[in-house]
């Protein structure tokens, strides 16, 4: 069985493997990625933070990139469509010790791309390559780009915005499979990462979309022969998804983990981290990532849902 889990160097970064744990607004935050580190993805990523909130200096934006020496490699990610500052924020990540510095072309939710950021970069190849080359020339570290495959399905121009990131200098695109008018629904294409697949030199092409298990993953592997998986909402309740795919590779058998005991040690450092009304908030979502499609789980989350109390959760998990 041919395998695809491998190293991958982009310039003088080695990253360990080539699955990679994304940017997730609202989701990737430090707790999560306390949990994450557990299983060793080959990089993971901060939550994007808005270009604007970093040169300004705000705190909730700085926030948002807390990590630890457990986190690396690790990612910050930015977003916004102002070339002028690109190269001081990228700096400033540099600065924090990030070992990657993304800008974000493929966020598809309204509030983010009703002022020209996300994926409404889509429909300015040229800025996106423009700010992509300021911030290669402001830093050492790798540079990469996140983009969706288009704007709609009249506008698929994944191919021409990789070339130009190609020649801007960044190390590597990671292509959602979707459309920016498509969100979160529908399949995503994988025949048009494939494309960008082909068409590369010397950018490393990382796949996304799709992938909810290791054997996804080796299909998008198989399907696309993208260099890399870049895994989003697969990672909700099973941070181990990169080693099952690790696991697979090798010909051996997935992690069968006790997620009630995995939801008690996301939920501890929750706690550690967040006020307790935003833990209570968080527990909530998260603990529906862990008990999803689980036998019997249903009574379970909707206790969790109607708690009042962190101590009430940590009764409910423990004893239910």
């Amino acid at each position: 069985m041919k395998r695809f889990v491998k190293p991958l160097k982009w310039g003088k970064l080695l990253l360990p493997s080539n699955i990679f744990y994304a940017s997730l607004s609202g989701c990737s935050n430090y707790p999560f990625r306390q949990m994450a580190a557990r299983y060793k993805p080959g990089l993971m990523f901060c939550e994007m933070v808005k270009m604007e909130g970093l040169i300004r200096h705000q705190p909730s934006a700085y926030r948002l990139l807390d990590y630890n020496s457990s986190m690396h490699p690790i990612g910050g990610q930015l977003f916004g469509s102002n070339p002028k500052i690109a190269a001081p924020c990228a700096r400033i990540i540099e600065n924090l010790g990030f070992d990657v510095v993304d800008f974000n072309c493929g966020c598809p939710m309204d509030k983010v791309v009703k002022d020209g950021s996300g994926s409404s970069m889509l429909k300015t190849p040229d800025l996106i390559g423009e700010i992509i080359s300021n911030m290669v020339a402001a830093v050492a570290i790798p540079v990469t780009v996140k983009i969706r495959i288009g704007w709609d399905d009249t506008h698929i121009n994944a191919p021409q915005i990789t070339k130009i990131a190609e020649q801007a200098g960044a190390s590597a695109i990671f292509i959602h499979g979707r459309t920016r008018k498509q969100k979160y629904k529908g399949k995503a294409n994988w025949d048009s990462i494939q494309v960008c697949k082909k068409i590369a030199n010397s950018i490393a092409v990382i796949g996304n979309g799709d992938v909810f298990s290791a054997q996804d993953a080796r299909n998008l592997f198989a399907h696309s022969q993208c260099d890399g998986i870049l895994i989003s909402r697969g990672t909700f309740g099973q941070p181990w998804i990169a080693e099952d795919i690790k696991r697979l590779d090798r010909g051996l058998p997935p992690i069968i983990p006790d997620r009630r005991k995995c939801l008690l040690e996301h939920l501890k450092y929750i706690y550690a981290y967040q006020t307790a009304h935003k833990a209570l908030i968080d527990i909530r979502k998260v603990g529906c990532w862990y008990l999803r499609n689980r036998r019997g789980s249903k009574k379970l989350r909707k206790a969790l849902n109607y708690a009042n109390t962190l101590e009430e959760i940590k009764t409910l998990l423990e004893y239910e």
